[in-house]
């Protein structure tokens, strides 16, 4: 069979889909795959609605550990392609033991992501989310609406890859002194004017902490009960990254206490049983969430921070290309985007 043969008649089968996926990946099906959409998530419950298929196509809240790549593999599955940059959520080990290829999108769009955590720095600062809804109901006081000014404050940044490259270039835009913490000092950072430190000083300096940094064992509740005593009073914390680098319960602690002055959160340890579905007419059980969302110096976006046209059309592009490469030179170009 030529390469081109073997790519036509490749099925993927994509779950956790939502209709931005289908109007996405559709659209920019060049090499004509043939594809499967499943809305459900990927566990080892749902395996077996894969029928013929030789590649599957996962994002962050799927679960891909060793009992689903198990039976993937007794389904004649060769391919892991996640369409997001995080991992976390695969056992690579299990993938090498069953030889199945995994790939992922390393970097899309990080200025989707690196916009968005201003953004929210922005609406929990200034309140634009509270004015909003008050004058749409005719009350034009300002009381309660007091913010600061960005200027001259401290920013510090947890992860430096491509998205807290690109947010520190944002902060510093804004007139901010950056500080930055990763197990690589970045020179072109520093030129810019990042100042890179040690973990707790960025967390005792920082009059905001961002959190770009994948998560792993190192960084799990990397934002616990010891990190936030050290910080200062009325810290504000934004994560646009992963769940799992925040301590839940600490949190809510330091909001309670008024340790923590704001938080912003596009991620959640718990999110797979809550985010990208509509609830609205459910009673949602998770009590944790439900504190942080009866704070009223808390803001929660249902992972959104990567959604934007240029990402998912980069997305979609890398992703195909990812999976042609694999089935026809059974290696990627760009070293990154291959874990297995």
């Amino acid at each position: 069979m030529n390469s081109s043969a073997a790519v036509d008649r490749s099925k993927i089968a994509f779950f956790s889909t939502q209709p931005y996926d289908k109007i996405f990946f559709n659209q920019y099906n060049e090499f004509g795959f043939e594809l499967d959409f499943f809305e459900t998530q990927l566990n080892p419950q749902t395996v077996t609605l894969i029928q013929d298929c030789s590649i599957v196509c996962v994002f962050v809240n799927d679960i891909v550990n060793e009992a689903v790549i198990k039976q993937l593999a007794e389904k004649g599955v060769k391919i892991i392609a996640l369409r997001c940059a995080g991992f976390n959520n695969v056992d690579l080990e299990a993938a090498k033991k069953y030889n199945l290829k995994v790939c992922r999108v390393p970097a899309y769009s990080p200025q989707a992501v690196a916009e968005h955590a201003m953004a929210m720095i922005l609406t929990l600062n200034r309140k634009t989310h509270k004015a909003y809804n008050r004058v749409r109901e005719q009350n034009f006081s300002l009381n309660g609406l007091l913010g600061f000014d960005l200027y001259g404050k401290t920013i510090g940044i947890i992860g430096t890859g491509n998205i807290g490259k690109t947010f520190a270039k944002i902060a510093l835009g804004f007139g901010c002194k950056v500080l930055a913490y990763d197990i690589v000092t970045n020179v072109e950072m520093e030129k810019d004017g990042v100042i890179f430190t040690d973990l707790n000083d960025v967390f005792r300096e920082s009059d905001i902490i961002s959190l770009h940094c994948p998560l792993n064992e190192q960084t799990k509740h990397v934002i616990n009960e010891k990190s936030i005593a050290l910080m200062k009073d009325h810290v504000m914390i934004i994560n646009t990254s992963r769940g799992g680098l925040i301590e839940t319960a600490c949190v809510i602690e330091g909001l309670k206490e008024g340790k923590i002055g704001y938080l912003g959160i596009d991620v959640y340890e718990q999110e797979e049983k809550l985010f990208f579905r509509d609830l609205s007419a459910d009673i949602i059980q998770d009590d944790a969430i439900q504190r942080l969302m009866s704070f009223p110096n808390v803001l929660v976006t249902a992972h959104q921070a990567f959604f934007t046209n240029e990402a998912l059309t980069q997305i979609a592009l890398v992703t195909f290309n990812n999976i042609k490469s694999l089935l026809t030179q059974n290696d990627i170009e760009n070293k990154a985007a291959l874990l297995v």
